[in-house]
């Protein structure tokens, strides 16, 4: 098992991920902040779903999801149909238009990572992609409520990079 002080930079290196995160926000289309991209995420990867559904795989409020999903339909990208097995429930389904800008998110993305990367290999990239993958499935379902630490472990709520 790794020791405290590799942990303990581990964490420090996880809250820089920030900045990674954050450069792929600002190439985001102006008119497609992060949420409306993580609704076309979810919903290319996972194709139709009811907004229950949705909001589960967002793991935010059903408000907050409603707000997200309202926008990327107001462009278009979007259609809402009513589910055949709950007339009170929507089924929410990409459009073309709602395709064409996951393939813009998609491309930026990809491209931005390319940029940054090149001095990388293929296995250092292929190395990132299977020890994060790794660690996301150490974590299991980040829906579900945390496990506390043990309590010889101080808890606080700032982050690594705050102290």
């Amino acid at each position: 098992m790794a020791e405290q002080a590799q942990f303990q930079e581990l964490a420090h290196q996880l809250s820089a991920v920030g900045a990674v995160k954050r450069d792929l926000g600002r190439i985001l289309p102006h008119d497609c902040p992060a949420g409306s991209a993580a609704v076309l995420t979810l919903l290319g990867r996972h194709g139709d779903m009811r907004m229950s559904k949705l909001a589960e795989l967002l793991a935010v409020d059903m408000s907050v999801t409603s707000r997200h999903v309202a926008h990327v339909a107001e462009r278009g990208w979007i259609d809402r149909s009513p589910d055949p097995a709950d007339k009170r429930s929507r089924i929410l389904h990409l459009t073309d238009t709602g395709r064409e800008q996951l393939d813009t998110l998609y491309r930026r993305s990809t491209e931005l990572l390319a940029d940054r990367l090149s001095d990388w290999t293929d296995d250092e990239v292929g190395q990132l992609i299977g020890l994060m993958t790794r660690l996301r499935a150490s974590f299991g379902d980040c829906r579900s409520a945390p496990r506390l630490p043990s309590p010889a472990i101080e808890t606080t709520t700032r982050t690594p990079a705050s102290t």
